[in-house]
């Protein structure tokens, strides 16, 4: 399967810059798979889409603010980028420029946070010691920057920037810290939103999985069966794993609420042939050709040209019609990537 057949062309206008008014004013467009029908409405329509029937799922995980900047005893700045939390204090990291430290370089961040460089891992990442007192979260909160995605680019301050994204590049439910991107399709939801959706009787539960950088990672391969996924860690809860098989062993649909959320639901279920309480990690690739044994229906973003995320659509919705959706949404001119609208996939 050759990486040209997930390409198209997208005017970077249509890249969302900023998140839209409201959460759940972005646009939806709704994919019928049964019927091959496109419709377009706003998100917070999507409730007339839901009934009792349907068990959402949605993924909890929080959004760190990853981004540290600090200094050498030099006075050289540096900038660190948390990826993954290996024991308590020692992280995998991106730093930037890397020429500027070893083994033992010690980077300040605060009075409260520093950084002491242990050695070199893989593909350009670090082992770093973090040195502080106090909170990580909240020192983290004071310290450090939302890394957003490289394509949205904007001239707003650091402050207004830092006030923006903290608020929005965040869902309503975001509970567990860990992620360095958000699960995007979940942004679109507000509290009120849910409360509507829970009053249609529709049962809400969450897993996790912390989003790495992986994706936002090209497929370089040409075949994209030769493509390697990045690791990503995942737990599913006992009370949540309850309700997934309870639902499907009463003919119930799943809603997945993103594609971290498909990842998680389906890893556990090729692991285990059910969904079960688990943690783990997940390097699933999901592309056409992919039997779904747990996903009913997706609420999801659109997603970059020739990305893993549109491979997964594509497998889920149908390649072609994925296309034609796609073209729609240019035509009509939608928003895309993180900040931008919506799709959901019936």
């Amino acid at each position: 399967m050759h990486i040209s057949e997930f390409d198209y062309n997208l005017p970077k206008e249509l890249i969302a810059q900023f998140p839209s008014e409201k959460r759940d004013y972005s646009n939806l467009m709704v994919l019928d798979r049964s019927s091959k029908t496109i419709e377009h409405k706003k998100f917070f329509s999507i409730a007339d889409y839901l009934s009792e029937n349907d068990v959402l799922v949605m993924n909890n995980t929080r959004v760190i603010p990853a981004r540290l900047i600090g200094k050498k005893s030099t006075g050289a700045n540096i900038e660190i980028f948390l990826l993954e939390k290996k024991t308590e204090n020692i992280w995998e990291v991106l730093i930037k420029p890397a020429k500027r430290v070893k083994s033992g370089t010690i980077v300040e961040f605060s009075e409260e946070l520093s950084a002491e460089i242990i050695n070199k891992s893989d593909n350009d990442k670090w082992v770093v010691e973090l040195k502080y007192n106090g909170d990580l979260n909240e020192i983290l909160n004071k310290v450090g920057n939302i890394p957003l995605p490289p394509y949205i680019m904007r001239t707003l301050s650091d402050s207004e920037i830092k006030k923006l994204d903290y608020q929005r590049y965040q869902t309503v439910y975001a509970q567990t810290p860990g992620s360095v991107a958000a699960p995007t399709a979940g942004l679109h939801f507000t509290e009120d939103l849910l409360g509507q959706i829970r009053q249609k009787g529709v049962q809400i539960c969450y897993v996790t999985l912390n989003v790495g950088l992986g994706t936002f990672k090209p497929v370089r391969a040409e075949d994209i069966r030769d493509h390697k996924m990045d690791k990503e860690t995942y737990e599913i809860s006992k009370e949540t794993a309850n309700i997934i098989s309870n639902a499907k062993k009463e003919g119930k649909n799943i809603v997945a609420v993103g594609t971290t959320t498909v990842r998680t639901l389906e890893t556990v279920y090729k692991l285990h042939s059910k969904i079960i309480q688990a943690s783990g990690s997940s390097d699933i690739f999901i592309y056409p050709g992919y039997k779904f044994n747990v996903v009913d229906k997706l609420i999801t973003n659109f997603h970059l040209p020739k990305s893993t995320l549109l491979m997964l659509v594509s497998a889920f919705a149908d390649k072609q019609y994925m296309y034609e959706a796609y073209k729609e949404a240019i035509e009509k001119k939608y928003r895309f990537y993180s900040y931008g609208d919506c799709m959901f996939i019936l």
